[in-house]
């Protein structure tokens, strides 16, 4: 009997040879399936339509919410603007009525008019089988054939900017999640303000990839979902052939985020980020971006460089995380699946 996948991602070396034998495109494909490549990107005369789906099945609360942000932020991330959004709601059997239908809808609909987003499609039935709600989208964009950011565009040199902080959208999932359980443990404000996380910082980085793109010429962008900010720079990294050096002194983990993923033994590292995005630019570009981000409200920082291939992910530890010995430089975590999976187990 063959071994069971465990929940999450399916593992890259694995989706890597199904896409090598299975995955076609045509000559209008100018961003196809790949590792690191969460959007793809067909050719429309001088105009490239970006499409995007993901599902959400970590979430049940404000679940249209992160359909619409988390599938909107895969299309800015190659530059492009939302603008069309696609849903399938799937509603488990036995368990749903009216009203959660109409909740889901209100909260689609209310995400698409934050983003200039139309809604403008989809499927919805009640299915057998599911023990929560499952919203797959799928959100189009387009963006001037010269404006296109490949996945795959980061250089040696370049430097590596993040935005807001890690685990932005964990912080929000458990306080949601797991609410009954954390009151014992933390004062009522604390966990509304990490429920709000979902708004503030935000989980959507559509802003984020809009003002760096209208500063600089972006090399790459990447948004960390599953398996949080190290499976997101493996895979930036994958995606352009390079190897990364990044600085655990510069990564941006807010206090709420630590105390929740503390309380569960959760990695920060390794848990579901989406709100923070990976910007790729030069290095005479870096500063200037992470100003212009800090002008509009956006907390930025350098968090590493982009080094040699064949170098791999490599991380210099930091104190401040507890590490004992400050400047060594190790491989960066890897994750097999999103740390975030434990809480439903």
């Amino acid at each position: 009997m063959s071994i069971p996948l465990p929940v999450g991602k399916l593992p890259a070396e694995d989706l890597a040879d199904l896409l090598s034998r299975y995955a076609r495109v045509d000559e209008r494909v100018v961003v196809g399936p790949g590792i690191g490549a969460d959007a793809t990107a067909i050719e429309f005369g001088d105009r490239v339509l970006v499409a995007k789906t993901d599902p959400i099945t970590f979430a049940t609360d404000e679940i249209g919410w992160y359909a619409v942000n988390v599938n909107a932020n895969d299309v800015a991330c190659l530059g492009a603007t939302p603008r069309w959004f696609l849903a399938t709601l799937l509603l488990p059997a036995g368990l749903a009525d009216q009203s959660l239908a109409e909740h889901i809808f209100a909260q689609l609909s209310a995400a698409c008019r934050a983003l200039g987003v139309s809604l403008c499609g989809g499927h919805t039935e009640i299915t057998y089988g599911l023990q929560r709600p499952i919203v797959v989208g799928q959100m189009l964009g387009e963006v001037a054939r010269d404006d296109l950011v490949m996945p795959g565009g980061a250089q040696v040199g370049d430097v590596v900017v993040l935005t807001k902080g890690i685990a932005v959208e964990a912080t929000a999932i458990i306080a949601r999640e797991r609410g009954l359980e954390l009151t014992a443990r933390f004062p009522a404000e604390f966990l509304a303000r990490c429920r709000d996380f979902l708004r503030r910082p935000g989980i959507s980085v559509v802003r984020d990839a809009q003002i760096a793109t209208a500063c600089a010429c972006v090399h790459a962008m990447h948004d960390p979902t599953e398996g949080g900010l190290a499976t997101g720079l493996w895979e930036l990294a994958q995606a352009a052939g390079v190897g990364l050096l990044v600085d655990q002194e510069q990564i941006t983990v807010l206090p709420e985020t630590e105390a929740l993923c503390a309380e569960f033994g959760l990695d920060p590292l390794g848990v579901i980020a989406s709100g923070a995005l990976l910007i790729v630019v030069a290095h005479q570009d870096g500063e200037r971006v992470v100003a212009r981000l800090q002008e509009a409200g956006i907390a930025a920082r350098i968090i590493g460089r982009v080094v040699e291939p064949g170098a791999g992910v490599l991380l210099k530890l930091s104190r401040r995380f507890r590490n004992l010995r400050e400047g060594q430089i190790r491989e960066f975590p890897r994750f097999p699946r999103d740390e975030i999976t434990r809480l439903f187990e």
